[in-house]
């Protein structure tokens, strides 16, 4: 018997399927500094401790998006080694901060799955929960992923492709323990605009524009652990049209979400993702830029949650919103469409 594994394909999963995935991962600060050096976030919550405690929160609570990134890349092994592409997120929900000293932990359900016409590769859809050392989630999603078949003659006995909800209901959303804005330091947080100043239907140019290198997306993947062969096998990647490494996704989002700084500075507390799509891919060396528009807002009583919608794009800015057409078809230069709900500090 082998001692290696050469991960899941798409044959090896069944509905209903419980996977409890290795190696628990230990948030340190040093995570933390290396996420900052990666992407350059700048929202005050998750970057200072004496901020955080004015609001408070015990200190900084690690950004949202490292901790999805921690808990998705346990994952890995299990469920996308053998992935062509990750293609969407729905009903994610970030139930507890995450904060440095924190262990975590994931275990995923497989809730669809969809053989591909080629039969070559088919849809694995599964529901992830991560949990801290505590035995509380800290957060959940779902999310899928189109996976190789090792024999394409392979029988897949059932396959159901679930029904997601469109959006995660603004009742549902949960606050980080303790949090209280009433002390909240706009001048300090970068930007004076509060949960009153932003209309339904508003769109931001983010403006600035960030590069992400070949060995900043290796480096930022390691980081989770990730062990996509798509993310690091040259050898394998070199017999693809493209002949290169994807960037992980989620490098992308992180890379979106720090530029959204410039217009969302107090919008950097992610509760909640309602969909997520690769609409295109994107390889390392082109300059991302990103434009938000707000979708929905809801009154959570100690603060205020947008929902905001994130566009990036590759080596096109944004001052014209490029979008999809009528037809749902995006631009070529149009490489992710993330929607989610923030919480953002009311004015008084």
């Amino acid at each position: 018997m082998s001692k290696t594994d050469p991960g899941h394909y798409f044959e090896d999963f069944r509905l209903g399927q419980t996977l409890h995935h290795a190696t628990p991962r230990t948030v340190t600060p040093g995570d933390v500094a290396l996420y900052n050096a990666l992407y350059g976030p700048r929202f005050a919550l998750t970057s200072s401790d004496e901020f955080a405690r004015a609001c408070g929160l015990e200190l900084a609570p690690v950004d949202p998006l490292l901790a999805f990134h921690m808990v998705f890349g346990k994952t890995v092994p299990d469920i996308s080694l053998n992935a062509i592409a990750n293609l969407g997120y729905a009903e994610g929900l970030f139930l507890d901060a995450v904060y440095p000293g924190d262990t975590l932990t994931a275990v995923s359900e497989v809730i669809g799955l969809k053989e591909n016409s080629n039969r070559k590769t088919g849809v694995v859809y599964v529901r992830t929960t991560g949990v801290n050392q505590r035995g509380r989630a800290v957060l959940r999603y779902v999310r899928w992923v189109m996976v190789r078949k090792r024999d394409e003659a392979a029988p897949i006995p059932e396959q159901a492709t679930p029904t997601l909800a469109p959006a995660v209901a603004a009742g549902d959303l949960v606050l980080p323990r303790g949090i209280d804005f009433s002390r909240y330091d706009f001048a300090l947080a970068g930007a004076p605009h509060a949960f009153e100043d932003y209309a339904v239907g508003e769109k931001i140019d983010h403006v600035d524009g960030m590069c992400v290198e070949e060995a900043e997306h290796q480096l930022a993947t390691r980081l989770y652990q990730n062990t996509a062969k798509v993310h690091f096998n040259q050898y394998e990647r070199a017999k693809d049209p493209t002949g290169r490494r994807l960037v992980y996704g989620g490098v992308v989002i992180s890379t979106a979400k720090a530029l959204s700084f410039n217009g969302l500075q107090n919008a950097g507390m992610i509760l909640g993702i309602n969909a997520g799509r690769h609409v295109n891919p994107y390889f390392a060396g082109a300059t991302v830029f990103a434009w938000s528009e707000v979708l929905d807002k809801a009154d959570l009583g100690p603060c205020g949650a947008l929902r905001l919608r994130l566009v990036a794009t590759k080596d096109r800015p944004c001052a014209d919103f490029p979008d999809k057409d009528e037809t749902g078809a995006y631009p070529g230069e149009v490489i992710l469409d993330f929607d989610y709900w923030a919480a953002v500090p009311k004015r008084g």
